[in-house]
């Protein structure tokens, strides 16, 4: 490695946006598409089980070997910068072969200035820059009014009630990632209609007070070189990414709850995955993603919900020398059930 190499900013890359956006998906797309590029990732979790870093890890993509991945499980990266981000960064620009870029997966939940705010140090300045912020959109989920509430709805309610100050938690956290992006990808396109695309990337061009690219496209399929590369230098223009929280000292998570469930072997994984949508439906569930044993099957079925839509599919053997234990995250807003969501699972499997 010559002087001007190793004095050289590596760049960093922050794919944020809201849960089962479609971040993960994206990673893995521009992992498979790298071209040599020598990739490190930080993969950050809401909850205790790191299912996304399985996942990326299962890649077996030699742009990113396995010691180039570092998972942050169990909390919010926005809200532990010093102690879990900025050793991550360590770790990494410590190994051998130094990564030439580097991808950050936020959590779903996370607030991406905050992040972005951690370049400016001076211990992180001298050799990271953020290359770009890039806001994964679930535009189906958009479209279907997730993030609004229904006015009328809100406005019955002040109606009964005039102390009523109410603020949407999930329309915080979305427009905070909207309001930080440098670029937008629109997923899930196809799922929406052409009134539907138009209409959302309408609406979120006028949430941006500044020119954002929107991509439109789905199963994270973007080419690296729209991703990486953008010379954003994030850190530089902070006062031009407002946020919801920008007068409070401190942030916190408190309107969102997350646990995980045990589950035992299913019969059939098509007949699960459909209760899943419908416990997901029943009980207002933002998101379940985990890993489930499937009786009588070798590999490991792979479980992905966003509010009542699911995927599932193998996605590989089971890790040697461990019994399989389906284990699935379950994720939502403060107060959700957990003893009906568990009470029904357990009547699903």
């Amino acid at each position: 490695m010559t002087r001007s190499t190793s004095l050289a900013k590596v760049p960093v890359t922050i794919i944020t946006g809201f849960l089962g956006a479609g971040k993960t998906t994206l990673i893995r797309h521009v992992l498979e598409n790298a071209k040599g590029r020598r990739l490190a990732l930080i993969i950050n979790e809401f909850g205790d089980v790191g299912v996304d870093g399985e996942i990326l890890r299962s890649c077996g993509i030699e742009s990113c070997p396995e010691e180039n991945i570092v998972e942050l499980a169990n909390g919010c990266i926005c809200c532990t910068v010093a102690d879990d981000f900025v050793p991550a960064i360590e770790a990494l620009l410590a190994l051998k072969n130094r990564p030439e870029h580097i991808i950050v997966e936020t959590s779903g939940l996370a607030l991406p200035k905050p992040l972005v705010k951690a370049f400016d140090w001076p211990s992180v300045r001298s050799r990271l820059t953020v290359d770009g912020v890039i806001t994964v959109v679930d535009g189906a989920a958009v479209a279907a009014g997730r993030f609004a509430d229904d006015p009328e709805k809100l406005k019955a309610q002040r109606a009964e009630d005039e102390s009523i100050d109410h603020d949407n938690p999930l329309e915080e956290v979305y427009e905070d990632q909207l309001l930080c992006a440098d670029l937008v990808i629109l997923n899930k396109a196809d799922l929406m209609d052409r009134s539907e695309i138009d209409r959302v990337t309408r609406e979120i061009n006028a949430a941006v007070p500044r020119a954002v690219r929107v991509v439109e496209t789905h199963e994270g399929k973007v080419a690296a070189e729209i991703l990486l590369g953008l010379n954003a230098a994030a850190e530089d223009d902070l006062a031009a990414r407002p946020s919801h929280h920008d007068a409070e000292p401190d942030h916190d998570h408190d309107d969102f709850d997350s646990f995980v469930v045990n589950i035992a072997a299913v019969a059939d994984a098509d007949a699960f995955s459909e209760r899943l949508a419908s416990i997901a439906n029943e009980f207002d569930v933002l998101r379940i993603k985990g890993y489930v044993e499937v009786a009588g099957k070798p590999m490991r079925l792979l479980v992905q919900g966003v509010g009542s839509r699911f995927r599932h599919h193998f996605d590989g053997v089971w890790p040697s020398g461990c019994a399989p234990q389906g284990r699935l995250v379950v994720i939502g807003e403060k107060g959700i059930d957990q003893g009906g969501i568990v009470a029904a699972l357990g009547q699903a499997a």
